[in-house]
């Protein structure tokens, strides 16, 4: 029985004083409503300081439960805000992008204009659509054909150099022969000393110069350019840099490693010189397409290929399609 009241003691006088300090509030706004502001009696200000504790833990919770509640709240505001601020940062981002695309091609179409004003030929733009990578022979499928005017043998290049031959069209494609292919041979020149040479695709990343080792002044950092000979492209095109030269030994021929001045593995646009070296021309005409440009060589994305009838006589041999040309 004693432990029982000695449990219930502490509830008893915690429910008195807040009765007291009830009583003496209410006390308080009656006096003040109905007599206006006086001094306390000494024992009701005794009772008040008493009281104010009690009451400061009685709201003490239902305070902390507001505090926690407008800090909910502003979490949710935040958290909102922080939403809104990520959705405004993607779309600033895209239009960051698109500011910088719309800047490459500006430098870009500037660059073409340039190479416009250096060479008369009329310049067709197309795509890289397909890629052959395989380890002997390198080429690039292009969105351009014969429809649009292109025709094998019409050199491709870019801002940077040369990229390679057309070799095979359809009506809405064309097959580009890379520099890189081990097909391709080119009569190109040093620019600076204009020692002239082959240069030779390798199937892989560099290319190599074969030129005469007591005729020729060639050193490590020469470019070498197309010589305009040969019949394929027309003088003046960029095509690579030496990085290094082998040692001749006892041979007459010296070879020296070039760096191609296109960058193969960024190859996104191209642009087709609509015109074809005078070999092409004095064996076919300059109006008449070659035997290797028919349609069904090649199929198009524009136009789905024609199989040959067994009955139809087979193609007269074609004569140039490697773009190899004989050592000067």
């Amino acid at each position: 029985m004693p432990g029982f009241l000695n449990r219930l003691a502490a509830p008893i006088v915690f429910l008195v004083l807040v009765l007291i300090a009830t009583v003496t509030m209410v006390r308080d706004r009656g006096d003040i409503a109905g007599e206006g502001h006086r001094d306390l009696p000494w024992w009701r200000g005794v009772l008040l300081e008493v009281a104010i504790p009690i009451q400061r833990a009685a709201a003490a919770p239902f305070d902390a439960l507001g505090d926690a509640w407008g800090r909910y709240i502003d979490l949710v505001g935040i958290q909102q805000e922080n939403v809104e601020l990520r959705s405004r940062i993607v779309l600033l981002e895209q239009e960051n992008l698109q500011f910088r695309e719309a800047l490459v091609a500006g430098e870009h179409l500037e660059r073409i204009a340039a190479m416009r004003d250096d060479f008369e030929t009329p310049m067709l733009p197309a795509e890289v659509v397909g890629l052959d990578v395989s380890p002997w022979f390198r080429s690039v499928l292009v969105d351009r054909g014969n429809q649009h005017g292109v025709r094998a043998g019409h050199p491709v290049v870019t801002e940077q150099g040369v990229v390679g031959l057309i070799t095979r069209t359809s009506p809405g494609a064309a097959k580009v022969m890379l520099v890189l292919d081990r097909q391709s041979t080119i009569d190109a020149v040093v620019q600076r000393s204009r020692a002239r040479g082959l240069l030779r695709g390798l199937g892989a990343g560099e290319l190599e110069f074969e030129f005469v080792v007591r005729e020729s002044d060639v050193e490590v950092g020469d470019l070498i350019m197309t010589s305009g000979l040969g019949g394929l492209y027309p003088k003046g095109l960029r095509l690579g840099q030496i990085v290094a030269l082998e040692e001749p030994g006892g041979s007459l021929v010296q070879v020296a490693r070039v760096r191609p001045m296109v960058d193969f593995g960024r190859l996104e646009q191209v642009f087709v010189m609509l015109r074809r070296g005078p070999s092409l021309d004095l064996l076919y005409g300059p109006n008449t397409p070659a035997p290797h440009e028919k349609p069904e060589l090649l199929p198009g994305p524009t136009s789905p290929v024609d199989s040959e009838s067994p009955s139809e006589p087979s193609a007269a041999p074609r004569p140039i399609e490697t773009a190899r040309v004989d050592r000067p």
